[in-house]
């Protein structure tokens, strides 16, 4: 099956004697003892099956694990980790997975932030005990790019694992495990829920091996597992998966034009602008460039607010990849220790119409 596809039909699975034409949600949290039968809703569930198979299928892995959010995921595979194990990551990593290695993990693992796009830093970062190299392309909030297979060489030199967070450029756009990545990570509740009202985290690996069966683990025992209505709901929104992303960075790429020739932005940052530093390798890893961005204003983080304040369509609010646009000037939410400068405004861009977007935003910077 072809993407599109795959993503209507893949995580449709029928078990019903009535033969429904869609998958019904399966809520008990347990299962009669019979041959090959599941046991309990932690460890298994006619619902989560199908999502798990389904996001396997798209990012061309051999399994997957899905959890009860974005964080839940990053950590399991941090959890798996030997004590003592050292990670290189990027020193834009998403703040809430730097936070739970600095926090959850202090004195039980080490971690080296670096530049992820300089290779020589990240080759300069290796340890005898690095297991674990942590990747995030498109980057946020940054939007930096790395060269997957460059990073997965340098990996496979050193024995050490290769995650990539894929969560901007989802499978549509991106896939990194054809690339070199062993282990995959989502948050779902960004573009795979693209409606703003389900939590969730994946994880997709290259092959069943003994690393993948402690995540496994983590994901039972720990049980930070998604509910059967959010697997149920998860499956029904990757159905339009390809075509909400190809509205996404469809309108994406025009306001990143339309802010790169504004005089009162200071710098914009997407991938798809030719002159963004990272985007030759994007081109040649990405079949499209994503609906994220972000700019820096001129006249600071004050300036940065009140043109927040003016907007009619762009919704101020955390997170992104819903099918409304949603604007924050990103460091307010990340707190004291931020290395995102004050100034910058992340945008996910929205399904609303192109022209309606781009009035209000001429408008709100006039």
């Amino acid at each position: 099956m072809r993407l599109e596809t795959l993503a209507i039909h893949g995580g449709n699975i029928i078990t019903d004697s009535e033969k429904p034409v869609i998958q019904p949600i399966t809520l008990s949290t347990t299962f009669i003892h019979q041959e090959d039968s599941m046991i309990y809703s932690r460890a298994n569930n006619p619902n989560r099956h199908s999502l798990e198979k389904l996001l396997a299928s798209l990012e061309q892995g051999e399994d997957a694990a899905a959890f009860s959010s974005g964080n839940a995921a990053g950590v399991s595979v941090f959890q798996a980790l030997e004590l003592g194990s050292h990670i290189i990551a990027p020193d834009d990593m998403y703040h809430g997975l730097k936070k739970g290695i600095l926090t959850l993990f202090a004195g039980v693992l080490e971690a080296t932030f670096v530049d992820m796009t300089d290779l020589e830093k990240v080759a300069k970062a290796f340890k005898e005990n690095t297991k674990l190299i942590w990747i995030e392309t498109p980057s946020n909030p940054l939007l930096k790019i790395t060269d997957i297979k460059a990073i997965s060489n340098l990996a496979k030199a050193h024995n050490a694992i290769l995650a990539c967070d894929n969560t901007f450029a989802t499978p549509v756009f991106q896939n990194p495990i054809l690339l070199g990545a062993d282990i995959v990570m989502h948050s779902s509740t960004k573009y795979f829920g693209g409606h703003s009202d389900i939590l969730g985290g994946a994880l997709v690996t290259k092959e069943k091996d003994t690393f993948w069966e402690k995540i496994k683990n983590v994901q039972t025992t720990g049980g930070a597992v998604p509910s059967p209505m959010d697997c149920y709901y998860l499956c029904r929104s990757i159905k339009t998966l390809p075509y909400r992303m190809k509205g996404h960075a469809e309108h994406a790429m025009v306001l990143a034009n339309y802010l790169s020739q504004n005089s009162k932005i200071e710098r914009v940052f997407y991938p798809g602008l030719k002159e963004h530093p990272g985007h030759e390798i994007a081109a040649s890893q990405m079949t499209g460039f994503g609906g994220i961005l972000s700019f820096q204003v001129k006249e600071g983080a004050g300036a940065a607010d009140l043109l927040i304040s003016k907007l009619k369509y762009y919704t101020n609010a955390t997170s992104l990849g819903g099918v409304e646009s949603l604007i924050e000037r990103r460091a307010a939410s990340e707190g004291p220790d931020t290395l995102t400068p004050q100034n910058l405004i992340r945008l996910s861009v929205g399904l609303e119409h192109l022209e309606d977007l781009l009035e209000d935003l001429d408008e709100a910077l006039k």
